[in-house]
């Protein structure tokens, strides 16, 4: 197939996805469709087509296209006088899910690479097994789980569950060599993991959360063995149990808890245990930041989770595209933002208590940083620890919060993240050879 052809294939596909909304307003109007259900509607029909996008094009490189620029027409459909974006913005609560839907759709086929599985399985759970939940949920829904301002129900979860486990079992089966004892496990776990982030999930986060999380898992899980497979759900299992127990003690909502246990899950998956480390105590030093300088944000749990969650994905999406590790940049955001919430913590205290307590976190951070850096392998340990790079990121952090702590009571974790990935974002990019990464996908 020609460039010119694959091109016209992917601007075709966009007008293909036009009208379909154009068809599914039309009979909104006509037989008085809810506005939810016009969604769902959109959501499968995308899904479907998504699902095709491999076989369809040869290259991956038009379908790149085809997602930015479908991100494109839907950041115009969100504008106020759009009559067609209605179909997907007319339910009352505020939604990130079409953005998010396309986002995952190139992220899931970049990372699967070769192996399909890892793509279709996330995309067909996404599309399948979420609308099924919704219909049976706001059918047959009796019991509800609060979910930051709207709720989730008992039953749509259950039906999530059972849809995600079948779509699993028959994907794993077709698509691999994995052994039946270790596909029912997997499944098992798929589907469990999945409905736990369906109904842990906020403003169309799942979209993200749901197919991301589930690749992952699988590129990690997929050749573990069945004690393997067991111990890890008997961990997840315990973990969600432990941080319920907790969350009453430090503030937390019982889904801020949920949501937590995803994360440290997703983190330790995504990368090796000592790489983890440092998110995780960004998670912590932002607890005590609420804690002792609240912000004004409505959900603040929920804004440090989608931060990390963003910039792990981010760094990974980078480091697979551009062929050069990208561990070093990810921990030395993640050290950022932790010591950025410390020094916000300590906002109120006397100069003489911010500087000790401050340079005590600090010279920890870096050593657990130095420790980190040598537990990696070589491969991953390119750039060693990048001491400049390390103490211009920690002194804009920390001067940002320290001179300017009101700038930092609304959007918080926006701020703070953006603060903690300048230096490492410019520093990597400046580092890369791209002669080498152009060479890298030549044919």
């Amino acid at each position: 197939m020609t460039v010119a052809l694959q091109i016209a294939l992917a601007l075709g596909s966009v007008a293909v996805l036009l009208g379909l909304m154009g068809v599914v307003r039309h009979f909104a109007n006509i037989w008085d469709i809810l506005p939810e259900v016009q969604r769902k509607l959109i959501h499968i029909g995308t899904g479907l087509y998504a699902l095709c996008l491999p076989w369809l094009f040869p290259d991956r490189w038009p379908v790149y296209f085809l997602i930015v620029v479908t991100l494109i027409v839907m950041l115009i459909l969100r504008m106020p006088n759009s009559r067609l974006g209605k179909t997907l913005h007319g339910v009352e609560r505020q939604s990130y899910g079409d953005l998010l839907l396309a986002l995952s759709v190139g992220l899931c086929l970049l990372l699967a690479g070769e192996e399909l599985y890892l793509y279709v399985l996330p995309i067909a759970v996404l599309t399948l097994a979420d609308a099924a939940a919704a219909l049976a949920g706001s059918t047959y829904g009796t019991r509800f789980l609060t979910v930051e301002e709207g709720q989730k129900s008992v039953e749509g979860s259950v039906v999530f569950f059972v849809v995600t486990m079948l779509l699993s079992m028959i994907c794993l089966m077709l698509m691999t060599t994995i052994p039946p004892a270790n596909i029912i496990i997997l499944s098992a776990m798929v589907g469990g993991f999945g409905a736990f982030v369906e109904a842990s999930s906020w403003r169309g986060f799942d979209n993200l959360f749901l197919p991301m999380g589930l690749l992952i898992f699988l590129a990690v899980h997929a050749q573990s063995t069945v004690p393997e497979l067991l111990t890890l759900t008997a961990l997840f299992a315990a973990s969600i149990v432990v941080f319920r127990l907790a969350a009453p003690k430090v503030g937390l909502s019982n889904h801020a808890a949920n949501v937590y246990v995803i994360t440290v899950f997703l983190l330790l998956a995504v990368t090796a245990p000592q790489n983890a480390v440092l998110p995780i105590l960004a998670l912590a030093a932002h607890a005590w930041s609420r804690s002792a300088a609240p912000c004004a944000s409505k959900y603040p749990d929920l804004d440090i989770v989608a931060g990390l969650a963003l910039i792990s994905f981010g760094w990974l999406v980078l480091g697979n595209t551009t062929g050069w590790n990208a561990i070093s940049f990810y921990g030395l955001t993640a050290m950022g933002m932790m010591v950025g919430f410390c020094a916000i913590a300590l906002s109120s205290r006397g100069i003489a208590m911010r500087v000790t307590t401050l340079g005590g976190i600090v010279g920890v951070a870096c050593l657990l940083r130095a420790g980190i850096i040598n537990l990696n392998p070589d491969h991953a340990n390119w750039n060693g620890p990048m001491w400049p790079a390390t103490v211009a990121t920690l002194a804009l952090v920390i001067a940002g919060t320290s001179f300017f702590p009101d700038r930092f009571s609304h959007a918080r974790v926006t701020k703070l993240t953006s603060l903690s990935l300048v230096i490492p974002l410019g520093t990597y990019l400046f580092s890369i050879d791209f002669s080498q990464v152009i060479a890298g996908y030549s044919p």
